[in-house]
């Protein structure tokens, strides 16, 4: 909501609160809300001008990790997942078009043995979008609808998707129970 100023401060206590785990050797910072980590991967941008955290905000960007990315590296053949349900999943804006990460998580979903309904129009926002279902309710609610229709077009048991705001937006409907796909497969897992 344009608090601009409050939110590079805000950078900049998370990168004094993360520095001495990147000293200590620290391979990633790994974020499970897209959202946030469309945000932490801009802070060497963010903060380009900024002379005493410039340097520690480029490496806090290259660190910067979603789950997914970080899942992914790794061999998970050997997991035995044990899981029937019907996963529609809703990938986030920010995780598509800001982290172009766009189809990872259904492609691991998919690896991992979880069935996924086809979602049609899988580009489109919810509704969400960050502070916009709380400044423009009417038009959120109403792209949030139409989200749901596609989302449930493949009579999925649970959605899932990658970011704390869509899952609240959608799940909001109390339609389809919307969770976070890591739930799941922690879920499937015990």
């Amino acid at each position: 909501m344009n608090a601009q100023h409050a939110g590079l401060d805000r950078a900049r206590h998370n990168i004094d609160a993360w520095w001495p785990a990147i000293e200590a050797g620290a391979e990633a910072i790994v974020q499970t809300a897209s959202g946030c980590g469309a945000f932490i991967k801009e802070y060497g941008q963010l903060l380009n001008a900024d002379p005493h955290y410039a340097a520690k905000a480029r490496r806090v960007s290259e660190l910067a990790r979603d789950l997914v990315q970080v899942l992914g590296a790794e061999a998970l053949d050997s997991l035995s997942l044990n899981s029937d349900l019907r996963l529609a999943f809703h990938c986030p804006c920010t995780l598509q078009h800001a982290q172009k990460l766009g189809g990872a998580v259904e492609g691991l979903l998919t690896q991992l043995g979880f069935s996924l309904t086809p979602v049609p129009d899988g580009h489109l926002c919810c509704g969400s979008a960050g502070t916009y279902s709380l400044t423009q309710p009417t038009l959120a609610r109403q792209l949030r609808d139409n989200r749901l229709n596609a989302l449930e077009s493949g009579q999925p048991q649970v959605i899932v998707t990658a970011n704390i705001g869509c899952q609240t937006h959608l799940d909001g409907a109390g339609r389809t129970p919307v969770r976070h796909w890591i739930e799941i497969v922690d879920e499937a897992l015990r």
